[in-house]
């Protein structure tokens, strides 16, 4: 099959196409003919040499597939409601840079109707993530102001659409004034240029002093002890990276005061089992949503596959808002 490996630890240029054996899905898993796969970050920290994929995971990167069910056990698919050809997009630990992948079943969710191969493909990471975070530990609830650290990023823009169709508000911040139009446009209530404007003053301000309920931060760094100031009491604060650096200083004072929960959480090295809990949630909740065109999938650009090195060197650039996504049929 075809594929892209990282030669060596390095910039968007080490992701080289290649030719690979074909996986083979063992119990529990299902093979996917993969005709579109996302770009996330993590699989730049993974080319970097800086997010080493989980023991027994193939080295290609990739989280997020959409394709056909390819293979697996008959009796295991047809348990869970699957077969061969049936539309599927699924979250998957590693090798999704490929024509074939092995996925676990309990991962793998329907292609909502309506959308693409590549559309589903910007689904499984950004919707998991966002979905475990925000709404699983941090309790958004209908009402609540939600903040998010990053809006016109992937899982910005999924958490601005999850949030606004369940009922929340949604204040975002971004780079640039052209990002922050774009945020709003999407469904944001606010969006905020961090450059140039203070974002703990100005959530204040436009929470007439209260604050968010929930920050879904990316940054970390300073970032934290600025949300301190601008989230509500009894307030959560889901991180769930680091960009902006792993050092912070904080007033305590202010986590006491204000009954504060910080979480932080990694996706890939969690169970098959809790994985699965959440593509259920996913499927009851959130797909419906979807397959009514109350939540979109926003596409900023589509790469061939055997141009992947193109799609880092644009994600880095972080020119984009919304999802890059590889197309397989023309690798």
């Amino acid at each position: 099959m075809k594929a892209i490996e990282i030669t060596q630890p390095g910039g968007p240029e080490v992701l080289v196409p290649c030719l690979r054996p074909e996986p083979v899905a063992a119990g529990g898993e299902m093979l996917v003919a993969v005709h579109a796969s996302g770009v996330n970050r993590p699989d730049v920290l993974q080319r970097k040499g800086l997010y080493p994929m989980p023991p027994g995971v193939s080295d290609l990167p990739g989280l997020e597939i959409a394709g056909t069910v390819a293979g697996g056990d008959p009796a295991e698919l047809a348990a869970a409601g699957w077969r061969i050809g049936d539309r599927v997009c699924a979250l998957v630990a590693g090798g999704g840079y490929a024509e074939r992948c092995v996925a676990p079943i309990g991962q793998c969710l329907p292609v909502p109707a309506g959308l693409s191969d590549i559309e589903a493909a910007a689904l499984p990471e950004t919707f998991y993530t966002v979905w475990q975070n925000v709404f699983e530990i941090a309790r958004l609830q209908p009402g609540e102001t939600l903040l998010v650290q990053g809006g016109s990023s992937g899982i910005g823009v999924t958490a601005i659409a999850l949030a606004k169709a369940l009922g929340s508000r949604v204040i975002v911040t971004a780079g640039t004034d052209e990002k922050c139009a774009a945020c709003v446009a999407i469904g944001a209530d606010h969006a905020i240029n961090y450059r140039t404007q203070d974002f703990a003053a100005e959530v204040l301000r436009l929470t007439d002093g209260r604050g968010a309920d929930v920050i879904l931060d990316m940054v970390a760094g300073d970032y934290i002890g600025r949300e301190l100031r601008c989230v509500a009491d009894d307030g959560r604060i889901a991180l769930i990276a680091v960009q902006g650096g792993t050092r912070s200083e904080i007033d305590a004072g202010l986590v006491l005061r204000k009954r504060v929960a910080l979480t932080g959480s990694t996706l890939r090295p969690r169970s098959v089992a809790y994985k699965t809990l959440i593509a259920r949630a996913l499927r009851e909740r959130v797909w419906p949503l979807v397959e009514s065109g109350r939540i979109k999938p926003v596409i900023h650009r589509v790469f061939p596959a055997a141009q992947a090195a193109a799609a880092h060197a644009l994600m880095e650039s972080s020119a984009h808002v919304g999802k890059i996504v590889l197309q397989w049929q023309e690798a």
